[in-house]
Order: structure tokens, then C-alpha cells, then sequence
């Protein structure tokens, strides 16, 4: 039987403890595919009852395990008490924008004065510059924090102290050995940090600032002497679980947490600019991880790629409606038209990707390429080849890059190194993405210098396209009952996967074509069994064609379950990321469930 999936994915069973499964069973009294994604996810037995149930109480450390936290509190605490005018330099991504929203709504419910300042991307780029603190200073602030950012930003905050501003970097982005000379830096990822939390995004790094200093005014009975209500800082959660999972880092410990209480506020629509967003988009049932990481999250980007970048942090930051609609609205329109900007910048470079596909590393470079979209492009270039991908866009003799990498592989420390060798102008970023600023005579030095530290990795990493399945079920499984049971792993995310599963079997009763992208069909199951499914952008892939051709043999299915709401009723659909005929899984298992 063939091994090879009409995409060409591995299809591979995950394994599973069953001493663990029967353990599970037992004493959570949960059922078989619920102890059986337990164990799948190494889930150990002390922490079963956390992960079913994440709360912030049982999650959030004290924020003093984070280096220089305390003196940042205190920095802050003063400055609140003197009354001093505050600055937050933000940076253009959801993650900054939620950050740049924790901190200026905290500060406006104290009735604060301060200042927000989101750069350019396309005239500034990423990171403080001397210019933008100088703009925050001639405002008259006093004390500037920079979110999502800062780590790296040796001369603005150089500039900062000669003009006599203290500087707060609350950031996770990789660092150096030497910092900036800033009056502190909160950042999990600082090398001398064991605080354990470098999972964290620039929006959890803050959310525990606020927390610590929220403590801090307390002891200093600020609220009281000021008849100040203390902020309920879990009203917050919608925003830090923005950009907890538009930041793709892991859904673990209290960035599970985060989420799960997060997704709660959402639904309760707090936050005036997300309802307006969420009313705009049309999501009638309760919004969740996809709706955060896949409709609204990329419309607050879409501000910073193709449109205004302070838009998003000002949606999130603004409490008057009809300045909230005009807002969310644009920022509607900047996605639609970021959508029609990445199909075309895809294209062109697939076309140049061909010549390449030798390489270890996709390193594509071209003039003029939208610095908004390039990001996005390579996300998706990677998913298709499996390999780390650099776009570099040029104008004149400087290229503008944006990097995403795979697992094994930290493009962000190559990234930092290549900078400190002076290869690259400035850059930075995590494990699996980054950006820098490059000397076009310096192009083919860079390639050199990453395709050496790419030598040093283990190559079964880009061997073939893995996609790892949980289970094989029964059609009989596509139902309520069966989905929440499932959903009981929920939120998932980077770190914790949505399940996938198998469905052997199966043939095409009825196709239909919806949005001239995605395709419907209703499948049957030997059994007799009928099933919902819907295959998304696959119109012209190899899955698309493989539903739409008239072919009477027998296939298996893999993906996820969705459910579908819709004026009260719920119906559970099957998602098809591949299909196989008659495909061999590694690790088989020859139970089904359902």
C-alpha cells in the first residue's frame, strides 16, 4: 500500500503510554480519547487536574522571580506618585499593540497622562530609534516604556539618558550578553533570567508588570489615598490572550491559563474595540483560539502592514464608539487589502522559491517586495517546503528581511550572531522568526554564515513533511458528545495542538465548491455513516483535485473537528488537512474510536 499522501505528508500515529490511559481513566474519570490525548501530550499525572482546569491562581509565580521586576515596579510606582507623564513605545504587531493597550488602559483607569508612539514599519522599522524618543521626550514625558521591543535598542536608549528619561523594556525577544543601559529590562529570554518563563509573549511579560505594580501601589495605600478603585487586572485577559496566541508561542502553564481565562472576558466583550472588531468580522458564536489567531489578529496587524500601524493599539486603547467603528472598520479594509497584496508577492516568489529548492535554507531576495506582507509569505513558503525561509526585500542598495524557521533550528540567535559578526545592519527575534536589515553587498556573505550554522543541525528535521495524527476513529465519532470531549484539552495552540485524526474509508457522496476556494462534501463511511467535511484553499492543491475527480475507490482522511454554530444549532464538521488511499500509518494502533 502506498506510503505517500496525495500532498506527499508522512502520516505518522502518535504514541501513547496505555499504563497512563487506564491511570487517567481512572482517577479523572475521563473517557478513553480524552486519557488517550493526555498521554499522547506526556501530560504528567500531578498536573492532569491544572491542565483540565487552568486557572491564573494556580499559574501566575510571584512576578519578582523575573529580573528586575521589583526595581521596576518601584521606578513606576514613583513616577505615579510624582505625577510624571508617561510614554509607551510599542511595537506594530498584535503582540505590541495588546502590550501598548495593557499598559495605556491601566494607566487610564489610574487617570494617568500618557503618550503612545507605534513606529512605521515601512519608514522606521522595528525597534526604538533616537527620533521616536525624541518625539516622546519633546511631549514632555518622563518615563518611557517600550513593549515587545527594546531589548537590542542600545542607542535610543543611550539617547533617553542623556536627555534624563528612564527607560522600562518590558519585552521576550532574544538578548545579547550586554543590554542597554536602560533603568531596567523585564525579558524572560535575558540570559541571566531563571525565572522559567521564556514561553511568555511581550503581552504576558506585561500583564505580571502590571500585577507587581498594582501590588506596589497597594503597599503604598496609592489607591486609597487617592480613591482609586484597584484595577481588576483579569478583566485585561482578552488582550494578553491576543497576543499570546497571535505570537505563536506555547499554549503551556500560565500561558494555558492566560487563555482560558482570557477567552472568557472575550466573550463578555469588554474591551470596546474587540466587540466592534468582533461584530464587523460577523462572529456570532463565542469566539476562540481560531477567532483570535485568524480573524481578528490579523486585521489588528493589518494596521501595521499595509495601513496605519498605530491603529491597532489605538483600537485597542479607544472607548468612544464612533471613533471605534472608523478604526475597526479601516483596519478591515487594510486586511482585504494585505490579502490581495500577499497573493501577489506569493506568487512571484514560488516562481523564484523553484530555482532554490536545493538549498538548505530558502533565501529569496527581490526589489520593492511589500515589507508588510514578506513576513507572511515566508510563514507560508515554510509550511510548504519544510525548510527555514528568509525573504529579503531591496530598495536601493539595503535589503529589509523577514525570517521563519522550523523546529531545531533558532533562527533568532543566527540572526543576533550574523549581527555581532557585521553581517547584518541590526536584527533580532526568537526561535522560529526574526527580521533584520541588511547591505545588499553583504547578501551572499549572510547565506555563507547560515548555511554553516545550518550544517551543525540534525537534517532528519527537513527529511519529509510529518504530519502527526492522535487517533483513528469511526465516522460514527463526528459528533457533539465526541467534540467535547476533545475540547476538554482546549485552548489549543502552539504547544498544545489541536488533535488529528484519521477516518479510513470513505467516499465522496456529494462536492460542492464554496467561495471559488474551499470545497464541502459529504463523505460516507463503510458503516453507512454520512459525514460533514470541508477542505479550506484547496480548489487548486492536490487535495482539491484528488475530492473533485470521479473516482469510485475507497480513501482516508486526516484533520481536525470543528464545530459549526449557527442560530442555535451546533453541528459538528470534519476539517481535511490530507487524504491518502489506502495509507499505511506508521505506529498503527488497530482499535478505532467512536
Amino acid at each position: 500500500m502506498s506510503s505517500i499522501s496525495v500532498s506527499g505528508k508522512n502520516w505518522i500515529l502518535k504514541k501513547f503510554n496505555q499504563q497512563d490511559l487506564l491511570f487517567f481513566k481512572e482517577n479523572f474519570s475521563l473517557d478513553e480519547i480524552t486519557a488517550k490525548l493526555l498521554s499522547i501530550r506526556n501530560i504528567k499525572k500531578s498536573e492532569v487536574a491544572g491542565f483540565l482546569n487552568p486557572s491564573i491562581k494556580n499559574y501566575l509565580p510571584n512576578p519578582e522571580i523575573l529580573v528586575d521586576m521589583k526595581k521596576s515596579s518601584i521606578r513606576t510606582a514613583k513616577a505615579i506618585e510624582n505625577d510624571e507623564k508617561l510614554g509607551i513605545f510599542g511595537d506594530y504587531d498584535v503582540d505590541g499593540a495588546s502590550s501598548t493597550a495593557l499598559l495605556g488602559n491601566f494607566f487610564s483607569s489610574l487617570n494617568l497622562s500618557y503618550e503612545i508612539y507605534i513606529p512605521d514599519r515601512k519608514k522606521e522599522g522595528y525597534g526604538p530609534s533616537v527620533e521616536a524618543f525624541k518625539k516622546l521626550i519633546e511631549k514632555d514625558v518622563k518615563l518611557i516604556y517600550t513593549v515587545d521591543c527594546g531589548t537590542l535598542s542600545f542607542d535610543a536608549i543611550k539617547y533617553a539618558n542623556d536627555n534624563g528619561v528612564d527607560v522600562i523594556v518590558l519585552d521576550h525577544h532574544q538578548s545579547e550578553i550586554t543590554l542597554p543601559k536602560a533603568h531596567s529590562i523585564i525579558n524572560p529570554n535575558r540570559l541571566d533570567d531563571k525565572s522559567e518563563l521564556n514561553y511568555l509573549c511581550a503581552a504576558g511579560v506585561t500583564f505580571m508588570f502590571l500585577v507587581n505594580v498594582n501590588k506596589e501601589l497597594r503597599l503604598l495605600n496609592w489607591f486609597d489615598n487617592k480613591s482609586i478603585q484597584e484595577p481588576n487586572l483579569i478583566n485585561y485577559l482578552d488582550l494578553v490572550s491576543l497576543g499570546t496566541v497571535c505570537d505563536v508561542v506555547p499554549l503551556i502553564g500560565l500561558n494555558r491559563a492566560i487563555v482560558s481565562q482570557g477567552l472568557k472576558i472575550l466573550k463578555s466583550k469588554k474591551n470596546l474595540g474587540l466587540k466592534t472588531l468582533i461584530d464587523i468580522c460577523r462572529i456570532e458564536n463565542h469566539p476562540n483560539v481560531y477567532h483570535l489567531g485568524y480573524v481578528l489578529g490579523p486585521r489588528i496587524n493589518a494596521g501595521g502592514r499595509v495601513g496605519k500601524s498605530s491603529h491597532g493599539a489605538n483600537l485597542l486603547l479607544n472607548n468612544n464608539p464612533k471613533d471605534v467603528f472608523k478604526l475597526a472598520s479601516e483596519l478591515d479594509q487594510y486586511n482585504t487589502e494585505r490579502q490581495y497584496l500577499e497573493k501577489d508577492v506569493l506568487e512571484k516568489i514560488l516562481y523564484e522559491v523553484q530555482k532554490k529548492l536545493s538549498d538548505p535554507i530558502l533565501i529569496i531576495s527581490g526589489k520593492n517586495w511589500h515589507e508588510g506582507v514578506i513576513g507572511i509569505v515566508a510563514s507560508r513558503i515554510k509550511d510548504k517546503f519544510n525548510k527555514p525561509v528568509i525573504i529579503i526585500s531591496i530598495n536601493e542598495d539595503i535589503g529589509k528581511a523577514s525570517a521563519r524557521s522550523i523546529v531545531g533550528f533558532d533562527i533568532g540567535s543566527v540572526i543576533i550572531a550574523a549581527t555581532q559578526e557585521k553581517i547584518l545592519m541590526k536584527g533580532g527575534g526568537h526561535k522560529m522568526a526574526g527580521g533584520f536589515s541588511i547591505k545588499i553587498d553583504n547578501i551572499e556573505r549572510f547565506k555563507k554564515f547560515i548555511f554553516h550554522k545550518f550544517d551543525k543541525i540534525d537534517k532528519d528535521l527537513i527529511k519529509d513533511k510529518p504530519l502527526y495524527l492522535d487517533s483513528i476513529i469511526a465516522p460514527t465519532a463526528i459528533n457533539l458528545d465526541f467534540f467535547k470531549k476533545v475540547n476538554l484539552l482546549a485552548p489549543f495552540g502552539s504547544g498544545n495542538p489541536e488533535p488529528k485524526f484519521v477516518i479510513e474509508n470513505v467516499k465522496p457522496i456529494n462536492n460542492k465548491i464554496i467561495k471559488d476556494k474551499h470545497i464541502k462534501s459529504i463523505l460516507l463511511g463503510q458503516e453507512g455513516s454520512s459525514i460533514k467535511t470541508i477542505a479550506f484553499n484547496s480548489v487548486e492543491n492536490e487535495i482539491g483535485t484528488y475530492l473533485l475527480k470521479k473516482d469510485k475507490r475507497l480513501f482516508n482522511i486526516a484533520g481536525k473537528l470543528s464545530l459549526n454554530e449557527w442560530k442555535g444549532q451546533s453541528n459538528v464538521e470534519f476539517i481535511i488537512d490530507d487524504i491518502s488511499v489506502n495509507k499505511t500509518v506508521k505506529n498503527k494502533v488497530p482499535s478505532s474510536i467512536g
